[in-house]
């Protein structure tokens, strides 16, 4: 399976903070890829990258097999923000067709991609006057309008009800079975376990980047929790992971 984003030695700095120090890492097409780590672990800044609106100080960011940022790739990728990024004086319906049409698609498309959201009953709202979690759903349409072959969705499940996440979920799977490649951010570990691969972070490093079968094999937990506890434990400690390793 080839990659929609390879990420080699890529190292940013913001003044004298480093805040990705040497990630390499990939992302299979076709695949719901988890990117994991506590809040301030650099998540948001590597896929700021991976958009290519991040400035980098080294390594190189490829994505669908061009350098990340170039205009070829604007209409093949979409991107959600961890804050809303829709007009709060238009309705969701409004929003989701504005965004359509700068992606060159239509009404058809724009509809449909509220209705998978979730947020039909709510097309003809104020975004405004939606709450935080519809208002996220809200942007996540207008991310998804345009059908595109990479999607970057920055913590989409924060503020969702159990129902709405597990409906989220589900729609990503189908969407990544269609071909599309997602790739998630949560500090939520139990979401770990809904991905086909897993990116854990820490402390602006890269921890793990496996299948969760693999990294409950490495570490020798069967939750997913506590293998990333152990493998954060081994990398401080500048060793490998102990199977057996119990606390």
């Amino acid at each position: 399976m080839d990659d929609a984003v390879v990420v080699r030695d890529l190292v940013v700095e913001r003044g004298r903070r480093r805040v990705l120090q040497g990630i390499t890492c990939a992302v299979p097409r076709g695949t719901v890829t988890g990117l994991l780590g506590p809040s301030g672990s650099g998540k948001t800044t590597l896929m700021r990258a991976i958009v290519g609106v991040q400035t980098i100080n080294s390594g190189t960011v490829t994505v669908l097999g061009r350098p990340a940022g170039t205009a070829q790739l604007r209409h093949r990728v979409g991107y959600l923000t961890q804050a809303p990024s829709v007009y709060a004086d238009l309705t969701v319906r409004e929003n989701a067709r504005y965004f359509a049409v700068l992606q060159g698609r239509g009404r058809a498309e724009a509809d449909r991609a509220v209705a998978d959201v979730g947020l039909a009953d709510a097309a003809d709202q104020l975004v405004g006057t939606l709450s935080g979690g519809q208002r996220s759903r809200a942007s996540l349409a207008c991310a998804l309008v345009g059908d595109p072959e990479l999607v970057i969705l920055d913590e989409p499940t924060v503020g969702q009800d159990p129902v709405l996440r597990a409906d989220l979920w589900a729609r990503f799977h189908a969407m990544a079975a269609a071909g599309t490649t997602l790739l998630v951010s949560s500090h939520v570990m139990d979401e770990a376990a809904r991905c086909d691969r897993l990116l854990l972070i820490r402390d602006c490093q890269l921890v793990a980047d496996d299948t969760p079968a693999a990294v409950r094999a490495t570490t020798g937990a069967d939750d997913l929790e506590e293998a990333f506890l152990r493998l954060i434990r081994a990398s401080e400690a500048g060793r490998e992971p102990a199977g057996g390793e119990r606390r």
